[in-house]
Order: structure tokens, then sequence, then C-alpha cells
């Protein structure tokens, strides 16, 4: 037992570095097999154990940056997202039990658990899935643009299943589970580059000039009076002073503006001021407060000419961040003082267009989630702009994973994206998923170039999370049966 306990925190470190920042992805080939090799024989409880083990080992390095918020916040983020793995591990300990033993049914399993990691509680944690590993590895990543991250994860699972059934195979001489292992793994590289090859091309719709402003250099907290003198505008309005020439879209990121633009004239005639003298549409965030005193965090586009073309506000709000679930219930954490109010979430998708072109905007956290990514490209979306604030994270690898989920979602969607982080890292990302330009974190620069505008409907985004329904269908249809099965066993059982 203590051999596969270890060798289940040492697959989860491993994991960990296939993600950013040490950005080794091939481990992610492999690293499973520890874990996959503890769950083979094991009860549930155990399994669900080595799960939890491989989870910890995972998720305390893949998401160290949530110790910038105290234990209180990086304790129960990594034990609670451990806990999946853990439930991962007895459904597939329980399934073995029944004589169900498989790489393609552990993937089942790992896609609708990874699944649901992604959507509860409080809205879900899609960080850390396993198909994201491969963001800088265009011949895998482009199964993105069939089915999503999850299809990557499914293949990755049973790549590692197929491995470690062919390592075991040839040390027991079994020739035929040897020969059934080296079938299964061609035939996912038969696929995957198939994939590659054949992959959608989006038709070129236009083409757009663009700035991204970065405008904090300094890592470090800002004091009140930098605050009330609205320290990241004015720092961001002398940065937009360097622009020469006419662009199609300039962006202020998450939290460069300390104040409404719809409620104080100055920082309103600011941004038209920054348009006007370049031709631009101009993207700017804000905290927005509504008639009914109601705080949301918001994206504005003004026309070139001044005029206030719509409002987008943030639907998939940061939980313990942006709002406190169950706030009445957690009030003796001193900690959630620090989140004095809950920001209300938007309700409607909105568009905006530059040059003509039409685009969609997604604020921080949203970017993790990409069935909402996906809706804004069908309602004709050609470019998305993420704009994100993680200068609360420092120097740590969230801004890089960050990234690579742009990335992600550039390559589902078959659509560029422009990634601006007010502190960095602020990157430009065509429509298959290549990083063209890139900062580095708490450099003070504009990113500025031409990207190209696209239509065009990718497979996911025609079907959605269809892996992840087939998988969940798959999983239901098998547990019944097992439960039917187990159900006339014991009946035959009990005849006198």
């Amino acid at each position: 037992m203590r051999a596969r306990a270890l060798a289940c925190v040492a697959g989860g470190l491993a994991l960990a570095i296939s993600f950013p920042p040490a950005d080794v992805g091939p481990l992610a080939f492999v690293a499973l097999t520890p874990l996959l090799w503890a769950w083979r024989g094991a009860g549930p409880a155990r399994a669900a154990l080595y799960g939890f083990l491989f989870g910890l080992g995972f998720f305390v390095v893949l998401l160290e940056w949530s110790r910038h918020f105290g234990a209180v916040a990086i304790v129960p983020l990594v034990v609670g997202e451990a806990g999946f793995i853990a439930g991962a591990g007895a459904i597939v300990a329980a399934l073995d039990r029944r004589g169900l033993r498989s790489p393609w049914l552990t993937a089942v399993v790992w896609v609708v658990i990874e699944g649901a990691r992604a959507r509860v509680p409080f809205g879900g944690m899609p960080w850390g899935e396993l198909g994201m590993s491969m963001h800088d590895l265009p011949i895998v990543r482009s199964l993105a643009g069939v089915g999503g991250v999850a299809l990557i994860s499914f293949v990755l699972v049973v790549a590692n299943g197929l491995l470690l059934d062919a390592f075991e195979a040839s040390r027991r001489r079994a020739r035929p589970s040897l020969r059934a292992a080296r079938i299964g793994l061609a035939a996912l590289v038969l696929v995957t580059t198939l994939a590659h090859v054949v992959r959608y091309t989006p038709e070129v719709s236009g083409r757009l000039r663009f700035a991204l402003l970065q405008g904090i250099d300094e890592d470090r907290t800002l004091t009140q009076e930098e605050i009330e003198n609205s320290y990241l505008m004015r720092r961001h309005l002398r940065l937009a002073d360097q622009l020469r020439g006419s662009y199609d879209l300039i962006v202020f990121p998450e939290s460069a503006l300390e104040r409404d633009p719809i409620r104080f004239d100055d920082v309103r005639e600011n941004l038209v001021a920054v348009g006007a003298a370049h031709d631009a549409t101009v993207l700017a965030n804000a905290r927005t407060v509504d008639e009914d005193n109601e705080v949301s965090n918001s994206n504005m586009a003004y026309t070139p000419d001044g005029k206030l073309q719509g409002i987008y506000s943030k639907q998939h709000l940061v939980p313990f961040g942006e709002h406190v679930p169950l706030r009445g219930l957690l009030s003796f954490i001193g900690q959630l003082d620090q989140v004095p109010y809950d920001y209300e979430p938007g309700s409607d998708r909105v568009l905006f267009r530059a040059a003509g072109h039409r685009f969609a905007t997604v604020i921080c956290f949203e970017s993790a989630f990409a069935p909402l990514v996906r809706d804004f490209v069908n309602d004709g979306a050609e470019l998305i702009v993420v704009t994100t604030n993680n200068r609360s994270y420092h120097r740590s690898g969230l801004s890089s994973q960050h990234l690579a989920m742009s990335q992600m979602r550039a390559v589902e969607t078959a659509r560029p994206v422009l990634h601006a982080a007010i502190s960095g890292i602020t990157g430009v990302i065509d429509a298959e998923g290549d990083v063209l330009q890139e900062t580095d974190l708490f450099e003070r620069r504009i990113t500025e170039g031409t990207i190209a505008t696209t239509t065009g409907d990718t497979l996911f985004v025609r079907l959605g999370d269809w892996v992840l329904l087939g998988c969940l269908l798959a999983l239901l249809g098998i547990s019944a049966v097992v439960t039917l099965r187990a159900r006339r066993a014991s009946a035959v059982d009990s005849r006198p």
C-alpha cells in the first residue's frame, strides 16, 4: 500500500509539471500510469484514497498561486479538487470489482468527473483539466476543435492506460494483451494525426489593428492614496499617449479603471479622447453600478466618435473572490471580510464591433469555461478578447496557465484571442492556438499588431460538449447494466 501511495503522489507531481509554468507537456502521456496501476485490484475505498493522494500532489503544485490568499484559500481548494479524483478512483474500482476494467472505461469515468469538477460546486473549477496540458503541442491540441478539451483528456487517459497494459503484458509475456495495447496506441496516434491534418480551417473575414495596454510594472499592493487618485487609470492613459497612428481596437484590461466611466464624466472623456485620437473602438473594464446599486464587473466599448456601444457584465463570478457563497454560514471566517460585498452577475451575452467586425469579451476567470466562449461564437463573434487582472497572484504560474486556457479556447472555436492582462501575461493568439506575441509579467508595455478575424464553425462549436455527454451516457448505461446483473445474480443465489 505504501508503495502505491507514494507512486500516486509522485504521479500527481509529474502531472503538475506537465502544465505551465514548468510546461513539460509530454509528461501527461505517462504521469497517470502510477495512479492507474494503484487503482488496479484496489477496493473502492482504497482506490479513492489513492486518487486523493494523486490529487493532492497535482493540485498543491498546480494551484500554488492560491497561497497568496492564505491557508483558508489553498487548503480547501486543493482538498476539494483532490476529492474529485478520489471519486473517480472509487467508481473505477467499483466497476473493476464487477469485472469491467479497460483504459477506455477509465477515460469515460475521468471525463465525467472532470466535467463535474468544471461545474460544481459554486459554478465549478475547470483549472487543471487534463487536456489543457497539450496547449503547446499542435498535433494533439487540434483535437479540441473536434471535441473540446474533454476529447484530449479522454485520449490522454486512454494512452496512459494502454501504456500500462503494454508494460504489464510485456512483463508477463502475454502476447495477445500486448498486441491489443499496441493496436490501441496505434489507433490513438492515427486518429490524433488525422484530426490535425484535416483540422477545420476557418474563413478569414478581415483584419483588425489592435493595441493592448499592460500598464502595471510594480509587483506590490497599491496604497489607499494611489487608489483614490486613480493610479491605475493614469498609468494606462500615459501608456496610451505612446500610441501612434490609427487602430481598430484599443484595450484597457480588467481593473484598469478605478471609477465607472458611465457615472464619471472625466473618465469617459479620457477614454473617448483616446479613441478619437486613433480612430479606434476603445474597450475598457470597470466596476459599474446599476440603478438598484448592484455592482458588476463590466466591459464597455466606445466607438471612435465617443458613443457607448454597450456593456457586458461578467456572468461567471469568482467564488470567494467576487462573491461569497453561503456568506451567512461562513461569517466566522474573518478573511472573507476582504470581500465586503457580492458582485451581481450579468445575464446577457453582448457582442461589440470594431472596424465592422463583431467581437466578444470574457472577463478573467470566464475564459476557463469553454461553453460560454462557444456561445459567443455561435452568436457571431469573429474574435475573442479576454481582459484580466492577475496581479494579485504576483509572479506565480497562474498567468501562464491562464494564457494556456486562451490558447485552447482559440482552437475549440477557430477564433483568434487577444488576451489582455493588466500586469501580464498579455498574449496574441491566432485561430489555430499559436501564441504570436507574449509579454513578461510586470512589464509596462503596449502589445500591438494586426490579427485576422474569422468565421465558420468547428465541430465543437456545432455540437458542444458531445464528448462529455457521450461519456456520461455510457457511464450511466454501464452502471445500469452492472446493477441489473448484480440484482439478478443475487436473486439466483437466494433461491433455495
